[in-house]
């Protein structure tokens, strides 16, 4: 009995080095999709004149807050972060809210044109109208300069409703039919039955989303330029990131911190601090990624 265990427990050369291959593979993996992370860190905690020397990696040489200083100072930063976190939140959740409900009609098998429908929106996915058009459609319809050119325009996405949609019909309709049965209607299926099974897809489209939203920066400066009360942090920190690579701009940044932050120290705080609320919020989300993305996006 215990030769039978020994042998079992017995690893083949090929299967060690497969092993083997496997976990350096994965450790250099790490190593390269960390390091410029960590190191990007280290020269926005770091004195910008003390960075400039170079050789600095994953850990600050001169330890300094002052490029964070400088980028917090920044003029509407705070409403900027507040606009931002605002259509995150909102955008999010219509988004969600309105794929969500075209999903379950699509894939409902009594709706009568789903297969059309769905073929009009794979359409517009690779298909648009182009900028100047979309430009004056907004203008049109009174979404520029406003807080809903952020939110409105993104309510429908083709790619979230089909993966959502896709995800719906792999749910058993016998769960739909038993609840008709009980005298349920379609409201009551999709909140109380499908949308409770629709969790890690959910997820996975809310982080779709939230990122979009949160690093989105390309409208605020086309719509909402002129409207300060509504520019974003991701477009003022552009526009900090395009002012401290001017040689003019540069030097009035290093002459007001004390010449104690430079171009190349901003970016590697404007960045972590861009990073920073996505990093926060994945973990929390990643165990319904994985699922909400492959179950969503195959189907049988």
């Amino acid at each position: 009995m215990k030769a039978a265990v020994k042998r079992r427990k017995k690893i083949s050369v090929a299967d060690f080095s497969f092993r083997f291959c496997n976990m350096i593979f994965m450790i250099l993996f790490v190593v390269i999709t960390l390091y410029p992370i960590l190191n990007t860190l280290a020269i926005s905690f770091n004195d910008g004149t003390d960075a400039l020397r170079g050789g600095i990696y994953i850990w600050p040489r001169l330890f300094s807050l002052k490029n964070y200083y400088t980028v917090i100072q920044k003029d509407d930063l705070i409403t900027g972060a507040f606009i931002t976190v605002m259509r995150t939140v909102i955008g999010t959740l219509l988004s969600l809210v309105t794929n969500a409900i075209l999903a379950f009609i699509v894939s409902r098998k009594r709706f009568l044109f789903r297969h059309q429908l769905s073929l009009f929106w794979v359409i517009t996915m690779y298909v648009n109208g182009g900028l100047i058009p979309t430009f004056l459609l907004y203008k049109g319809l009174g979404l520029t300069n406003s807080f809903g050119v952020y939110v409105i325009p993104g309510m429908i996405s083709a790619f979230n409703m089909l993966v959502i949609r896709t995800y719906m019909n792999g749910i058993p309709d016998s769960l739909e039919e038993s609840a008709q049965l009980d005298g349920a209607g379609y409201t009551t299926i999709f909140v109380k039955i499908i949308s409770p099974l629709c969790k890690p897809v959910y997820a996975t489209i809310a982080l779709f989303v939230a990122v979009a939203q949160w690093n989105s920066w390309f409208d605020a400066m086309l719509y909402n330029r002129m409207s300060d009360n509504l520019t974003t942090l991701q477009y003022e920190l552009m526009k900090l990131l395009s002012s401290v690579t001017n040689q003019s701009t540069s030097a009035e940044v290093m002459k007001n911190a004390s010449g104690s932050v430079t171009p190349t120290s901003v970016r590697a705080a404007a960045t972590m601090l861009t990073m920073l609320p996505i990093v926060c919020i994945y973990p929390f989300l990643q165990r319904y990624f994985v699922t909400g993305l492959t179950l969503g996006g195959v189907k049988e």
